[in-house]
């Protein structure tokens, strides 16, 4: 045999192992003082030099074994456990095993290439690990949860301001609020779930690999000539394709389907940003409020006391009787009552706006004082019928009904679809080294087999236990819930508007009106204290002013507040709150 030959023979044991098993000649059963004869098959590894093995033909082309003078004691001690000759009785070769060690390195390759194949796999997929994104699903989706309002690189943050600003605030809490994050990652995941749907569009390709260690040993009773037992090490690697060519618009359906929840989720995610901005917005005017009526209690509190301090001279030169003095004494402890609870009030309000720019409830912040400066805007003049037909146009959450409301009609759509034919391409390429016997009682030989096949496949759905008619009345019932949905969203948002429209008017009245109550209080409590300390007025005289200075601060405070919650909540309910609203705040 020739070079060529030999390396050829030598290379199909490496890929094809033999497989050992035991046989009889063509003249019955061979038998060694009564026994069965069993026999190791010689190893057919590629000729190493230097090493153990080595390998060579003679004139019979029977394999040569070279073993050390121990390992062939032991390999004799050991043949009648051990695989028996499988002689070829047509062309009386004697057939080799696979060598111990290529077979175990043969099987060491095939198990790490399958471990290795997910990874493969996945690092081919679209939307890895890696960012691949070939279908460019995630173009839309934004760089950061406050991206709509904020823009894309504004989630980078230093220390506090000091005082906070409102901008600092609502930025904090846009980028970090677990509410906007959770709208922004539900993007994400609709994002992907269109990438899915544009993968349907492409064929699918799996591999298939297969290496095992099998053991048959097969008695055939009253005919013991024709027992048989074979060892064999198989392999089985094939490519199957599958391509959905056609499917009555059921593709077209569910990426419908998915390109509408995607709108749905950055509408839901761009009302999720105005529900966490004025809800900072108006957490932030409670704290400021809650920071000034503690300073009005402490400059309450201080003029309660300059009253008592007064009144106790009075009644120590006996100027005024003791009820003066007592009279002050009480609406100074008052005052300090008032005082403990506004602090209290003004630290709750401190850690509320700290949990929402998500810090903790202790972490040090200031605020600046309430803006008495201020005067009502042309914001929101315009009548509001007109803002209320806008908000049910424009509101975000109102395109997100209707975006859920589109994706349901096209699931009645998918689901139809899905109960009708299909038509695909498909294909097959596989091949396997399975042993082969012409019948019982006579050896295996090695084989090769391959399956190669491509051609187109009709899938026609016949009877799914009335399945299919259950599923698409139940998708048109959730489109009818979806409507009802989208009704209730509009009525809601309108009266939203109106009733936010409402409260700004109000608050906008109070805005001039606290300021006159306040500029009356004060000038009435100056009268009185000056009555007081000449001895023309009397102390319930001074208390009552004092009562409704103080009662006057508190309310200018709480309508200056409530005006700027009033204003950004309208801007909220319409779905037009931006930085621009509390620019310079």
């Amino acid at each position: 045999m020739n070079d060529e030959a030999r390396g050829k023979d030598v290379w199909d044991d490496v890929f094809f192992p033999d497989v050992i098993a035991r046989s009889a000649p063509a003249g019955g059963r061979p038998a060694l003082n009564g026994k069965e004869t069993w026999h190791r098959r010689p190893c057919r590894c590629p000729p190493r030099r230097g090493g153990v093995f080595s390998t060579g033909r003679d004139a019979g082309a029977t394999h040569a074994f070279l073993l050390s003078e121990a390992k062939q004691s032991s390999l004799h001690a050991d043949s009648r456990i051990a695989s028996p000759a499988a002689r070829n009785d047509e062309g009386g070769a004697i057939r080799g095993r696979p060598c111990p060690s290529v077979s175990l390195l043969r099987t060491l390759g095939i198990t790490l290439g399958l471990l290795l194949l997910p990874f493969a796999t996945a690092s081919a997929d679209p939307l890895d690990d890696r960012g691949v994104d070939v279908f460019g699903v995630e173009d839309d989706v934004p760089k950061t949860a406050a991206s709509p309002i904020l823009g894309a690189d504004i989630c980078v943050f230093g220390p506090l301001s000091r005082p906070l600003t409102l901008t600092d605030a609502v930025e904090h809490a846009l980028c970090l609020h677990p509410k906007t994050r959770q709208a922004w990652a539900e993007i994400k995941v609709r994002a992907e779930a269109l990438g899915v749907t544009y993968a349907a569009y492409l064929p699918t390709l799996s591999a298939t690999a297969q290496d095992v260690r099998d053991a048959t040993k097969t008695s055939v009773g009253g005919h013991p000539t024709l027992d048989s037992q074979h060892i064999a090490t198989t392999y089985t690697a094939g490519l199957s394709l599958s391509w959905v060519l056609y499917d009555f618009g059921g593709r077209s359906a569910a990426l419908d389907n998915a390109a509408e929840l995607l709108a749905a989720a950055e509408a839901n995610h761009e009302a999720t940003l105005q529900l966490v901005f004025a809800a900072v917005a108006k957490d932030y005017y409670a704290a400021q409020a809650a920071q000034g009526a503690l300073a009005a209690a402490e400059e309450t509190e201080r003029t309660a006391k300059d009253s008592f301090e007064v009144a106790s001279r009075r009644v120590d030169k006996d100027v005024s009787p003791v009820s003066d003095a007592l009279q002050a004494q009480t609406a100074y402890f008052q005052a300090r009552l008032n005082q403990a609870k506004a602090a209290g009030d003004w630290r709750n309000a401190m850690g509320a706006l700290a949990a929402d720019m998500v810090l903790r409830p202790d972490e040090a912040m200031t605020l600046p004082d309430v803006d008495d400066g201020l005067k009502p805007d042309e914001t929101f003049r315009q009548s509001v019928a007109a803002l209320i037909d806008e908000a049910v146009r424009r509101h975000p959450s109102v395109r997100a009904a209707e975006a859920q409301l589109k994706a349901a009609e096209a699931t009645v759509r998918q689901t139809e679809a899905e109960g009708l034919p299909s038509l695909s391409l498909v294909g097959k390429s596989s091949r396997n080294n399975q042993p082969v016997s012409e019948s019982l009682g006579l050896p295996t030989y090695r084989a090769m087999a391959t399956d190669n096949y491509i051609g187109l496949q009709v899938t026609v759905p016949l009877f799914e236990g009335f399945a299919r008619n259950y599923k698409v009345r139940q998708a048109k019932a959730q489109t009818e819930e979806q409507q009802f949905t989208v009704e209730e969203t509009r009525r809601q948002v309108g009266l939203d508007v109106w009733t936010s429209y409402q409260t700004l008017r109000t608050s906008t009245e109070n805005l001039l009106n606290s300021a006159k109550l306040l500029e009356i209080a004060q000038q009435s409590y100056t009268v009185a204290q000056h009555r007081y300390a000449t001895g023309v007025g009397a102390m319930i005289e001074l208390l009552n002013a004092q009562s409704a200075l103080a009662g006057a601060r508190r309310q200018r405070i709480q309508s200056l507040t409530d005006w700027r919650t009033s204003r950004l909540q309208l801007a909220a309910k319409l779905g037009q709150l931006d930085m621009d609203r509390v620019e310079g705040e």
